[in-house]
């Protein structure tokens, strides 16, 4: 059976621990917080799956899981015993005062440092709450005492994280705003903000926009995530907004915590990356561009002999001079034919701002194959085109930004059919949608490489033939178009990559 993969929401350890922190501040520890604390976390890393364990005198006992994985309380003891990470299991303790109150466990076959180090900050922020917990038993003014030290200890995290967060209700009044808020050209005081709308707060955004995204998320229970520029301070900065779900108990959406994260430094390191890897992919271009070119030169190299032979017969047989008028339009064509090969690697090459204008999909596959057939590896591939003719293949977006996405995609499918065999293209449009569909018959993908397709540097080639960057950099591209990407895929069975993206309006004339 094919397994499906959707591209995941982007999540940044920052915005992860802001949700985590929003959701431990709503009050005492409910189950139905630690489900969506694990939930959140295991969303974060791609982890098989994420429980609680709390100490009791018997020992080890399951609170709370989300995932298919079953780990046991022996697989447990075993990670702990191992310092920490054994069998695929990592455990991390959290504590409180001088001992464990719980554990924290997650399970996925590799575990990066930066994963581990989100793992941890978790740990640490379940601490007071499950101490809380544990004080249940206490005296009222214990209780009280322990509340106010977990929910003091909460709030700290969320003025120390290095972003905005603020939280409002549904008549989008403002019950929760960080420190981070109150600072830069547009900061306003804690003071000044819990209690009033968020439309008196934020009075330079259009207060018909800004509804319209709270109502989305109230009403769907589905994070929304965009991306702004702001030029206020006289420089762009780039921020990404994220509106997350929030719930009292396990009915309807309560509230929407809104996080801002500056992550000008992030696209510009993304953008050289990208640009590295663009270089990278010119360079096997080049050979084959070269072994191109030398086609019409050798026609040229005909032609001119031919002219400097007819020349001579000129003088004596004028109607010579069609045949010299032949060669003279073939040379024309030829170098025609070399400057479109040169030109269109330029234009590849080149960096520039991704300015997003109304391209026809087709159009861009078809310059994207333009340059792959000067591609040693894609030589010996055909390409079955099935392309919806009509205005439904136009899409907003970057015809440079997308030959590089599809280009990542085209050449994964060509390493999976070992450079030979048919690659199908197809494009499709609903109402709202164009999809393009890059189906290859090669090796498949497994089950369990699915999840990590679109990390950096993950690759499952050979040493040498892939830096595992390709893919990361095609996800940021879609993403960047405010689509997605869906891959289907069985070992054995080949794979279907399909990239959609908001069609366009435009006229049939365009």
């Amino acid at each position: 059976m094919n397994t499906v993969l959707t591209t995941p929401r982007v999540d940044t350890p920052l915005t992860v621990i802001a949700e985590i922190a929003a959701i431990l501040a709503r009050g005492p520890l409910a189950d139905a917080a630690v489900r969506d604390v694990l939930q959140a976390l295991r969303r974060a890393i791609r982890a098989e799956e994420a429980s609680i364990w709390r100490r009791t005198p018997s020992g080890l006992e399951c609170s709370s899981r989300v995932g298919a994985s079953e780990s046991s309380a022996a697989d447990v003891d075993a990670a702990i015993g191992a310092g920490g990470s054994a069998g695929g299991l990592l455990a991390v303790p959290v504590r409180f005062g001088a001992g464990d109150v719980a554990v924290l466990c997650v399970r996925r076959s590799r575990v990066s440092p930066e994963q581990f180090e989100l793992v941890a900050v978790v740990a640490d922020l379940l601490s007071a709450p499950f101490a809380q917990c544990e004080c249940g038993q206490q005296s009222s003014a214990g209780r009280v005492a322990a509340q106010e030290v977990a929910s003091r200890f909460l709030q700290k995290i969320v003025d120390s994280l290095p972003l905005g967060l603020y939280v409002i209700d549904r008549d989008y009044r403002i019950q929760a705003w960080n420190r981070k808020r109150e600072t830069g050209m547009q900061g306003v005081s804690r003071e000044e903000a819990v209690g009033r709308t968020i439309f008196e707060i934020l009075y330079r955004q259009p207060a018909s926009m800004l509804r319209r995204e709270f109502d989305e998320v109230f009403q769907t229970g589905r994070v929304q995530i965009h991306e702004i520029d702001n030029l206020t301070s006289g420089v762009v900065r780039s921020y990404r907004i994220t509106k997350i779900p929030m719930r009292m108990d396990d009915a309807e959406v309560s509230h929407v915590i809104t996080i801002g994260e500056d992550i000008t430094e992030w696209k510009r390191a993304q953008e050289r990356i990208s640009q590295a890897e663009k270089l990278a992919a010119v360079g096997q271009l080049a050979a084959g561009v070269m072994h191109e070119i030398n086609n019409p030169m050798a026609t040229i190299g005909v032609c001119a002999e031919g002219i400097a032979m007819r020349l001579d017969e000129l003088a004596a047989d004028p109607s010579a001079r069609v045949a010299i008028d032949d060669y003279v339009r073939i040379v024309e064509s030829e170098v025609h034919r070399c400057k479109r090969i040169i030109d269109r690697l330029l234009d590849f090459s080149r960096p520039s701002a991704t300015v997003k204008t109304h391209v026809d999909a087709n159009a861009v596959m078809e310059t994207t194959l333009f340059l792959l057939k000067h591609h040693a590896r894609f030589r010996q591939m055909e390409i079955e085109r099935d392309y919806d003719r009509g205005n439904g293949s136009w899409v907003e977006g970057s015809a440079e930004s997308l030959v590089q996405a599809f280009m990542a995609i085209l050449l994964n499918a060509t390493d999976a059919m070992d450079g030979e065999g048919t690659i199908v293209i197809r494009t499709r449009a609903d109402e709202n949608e164009a999809s393009i569909e890059i189906v290859d018959h090669g090796c498949g993908i497994s089950r369990i490489d699915l999840p990590k397709l679109f990390e950096p540097f993950y690759t499952t080639k050979e040493p040498g033939r892939g830096t595992g960057l390709g893919l990361a950099i095609c996800y940021g591209i879609i993403s960047d178009h405010r689509g997605r990407i869906e891959v289907d895929s069985a070992v054995g069975q080949g794979s279907t990559f399909r990239i959609i993206l908001p069609r366009a309006r435009v006229a049939a004339a365009a």
